[in-house]
């Protein structure tokens, strides 16, 4: 019960780590005062190139990934292993460093997807992919991949902790992409080139 709490507690934590910022920092740039302002992987990209782009997308999924695989070898309870991964996007979301204004968590989800269900999450980064490469709206693939993974929990029939949890997940990346959406409705939302 002890480890539980301590990865719970952890999970939060190492999600609060705002990797998109700190590496920005060490080229000299507050992120949060370039580009959208947002501190995740697309804004970086935008600012900093595809390297440091791609490099802040691998570290936060890594977050999602490894804090919700840790947490499944220590118990088998599948509400307690999707508890922590939510709280890793939690933690990205709502940063305790940052007085809790973070990215919009969906590296991060797709990392905690990595973690309790590779296949689902293969197919979601494929869906991902190929949305944003027709559209070059990053966006419109966030929110388009979190809506069919819910599906895909449901449809496949898997623990009812995951679907429940992946569907509430869903909302909260949609509510951050709110800005995003009004910005497509008005046509005035960035392509990715």
């Amino acid at each position: 019960m002890v480890n539980l709490i301590i990865i719970l507690v952890g999970a939060y934590f190492l999600g609060s780590i705002p990797f998109g910022l700190l590496i920005a920092k060490l080229k000299g740039i507050d992120i949060r005062q370039h580009g959208s302002g947002n501190i995740g992987a697309t804004n970086v990209y935008r600012t900093l190139g595809p390297t440091l782009g791609v490099l802040v997308f691998c570290l936060d999924l890594g977050k999602g990934t490894l804090i919700t695989y840790v947490a499944a070898q220590i118990t088998t309870n599948h509400w307690l292993i999707i508890l922590t991964g939510a709280l890793a996007i939690i933690g990205h979301t709502f940063p305790i460093f940052l007085k809790f204004k973070g990215g919009k968590g969906a590296a991060t989800a797709l990392g905690v997807l990595l973690a309790i269900a590779p296949d689902i999450c293969l197919g979601a980064a494929l869906a991902a992919f190929i949305i944003i490469y027709i559209t070059r709206y990053v966006s419109v693939g966030s929110i388009s991949t979190a809506i069919l993974t819910s599906l895909a929990f449901y449809l496949l029939h898997r623990p009812l902790p995951y679907t429940i949890t992946i569907t509430i997940i869903t909302i909260l990346i949609i509510v951050k992409h709110l800005p995003n959406i009004k910005r497509l409705l008005n046509k005035t939302e960035n392509k990715i080139r």
